[in-house]
């Protein structure tokens, strides 16, 4: 049977974590030299800049100038903290490195390609659905020739929660007990989607961001799976619906 598949972007079909953990180390590095003899903790410096950023997230969405300002507001915290005077010349610094983040050429997950290619040959219909900004992530989706698989069914959405995701099953009208949605997140993804009704399946990765680690308190109406590598997708999504009563 014809299955309506969304698919997160980032860290379920190519790598974004693992970049923006790199820059902050760059920024806590940067930091404790900066900071050095004020008593200050690399792990202090980390932990305040997580802090702001998830703040951020949780106030404007995954806007991009959120993430290099919260280099600039824990840098501006630890400096009226500990009486060390702000320079314009680091603050652009710190504004100039986080914004890097976005430049790393998209690199996909292992068997990202084979994975879609035969979801698409096996008849079934994919959405990709992400957030961010428009720009940064048509970039991505280009980079990767992913309209080869979702054509225009592309969502981009600066607001990732049960409330985007009721609005894209409403206007599309989908079927919500053949629809998935496929995502890293269990904030972002696994949530809203049993929310709503439909059927999720949630890739573990090997480190997590910790703004998308929550608990899970929604009974699932239809499937709900765990599963570690993309290849295992089709295969699963195969075995639930022919082992369903129709």
């Amino acid at each position: 049977m014809k299955q309506t598949i969304l698919f997160d972007l980032d860290d379920t079909l190519i790598y974004c974590n693992k970049y923006f953990f790199f820059v902050i180390d760059q920024f806590t590095d940067c930091m404790t030299d900066w900071f050095r003899g004020y008593g200050v903790t690399k792990q202090e410096i980390h932990d305040k800049q997580t802090e702001v950023d998830i703040a951020g997230v949780q106030l404007e969405g995954f806007k991009s100038d959120h993430f290099p300002r919260s280099f600039i507001d824990t840098y501006r915290h630890f400096s009226d903290l500990l009486g060390r005077a702000k320079s314009a010349s680091e603050e652009d610094f710190l504004w100039k490195l986080g914004h890097s983040v976005y430049d790393f050429q998209a690199e996909p997950y292992p068997n990202m390609e084979e994975t879609l290619y035969e979801l698409s040959a096996q008849g079934h219909e994919l959405h990709l659905y992400t957030g961010g900004e428009l720009l940064i992530q048509r970039k991505k989706i280009e980079q990767m020739q992913l309209e080869r698989y979702f054509g225009p069914r592309i969502y981009v959405r600066a607001k990732k929660n049960t409330e985007a995701m009721e609005g894209i099953l409403r206007e599309g009208q989908f079927d919500r007990n053949a629809t998935w949605m496929i995502g890293n997140s269990i904030r972002t993804d696994v949530i809203p989607a049993l929310t709503t009704g439909i059927n999720a399946i949630h890739m573990k990765t090997d480190s997590e961001w910790i703004y998308n680690i929550v608990g899970i308190d929604v009974e699932p109406k239809g499937a709900f799976f765990t599963l570690s590598h993309l290849h295992q997708i089709p295969g699963s999504i195969k075995n639930y619906v022919d082992g369903r009563p129709h």
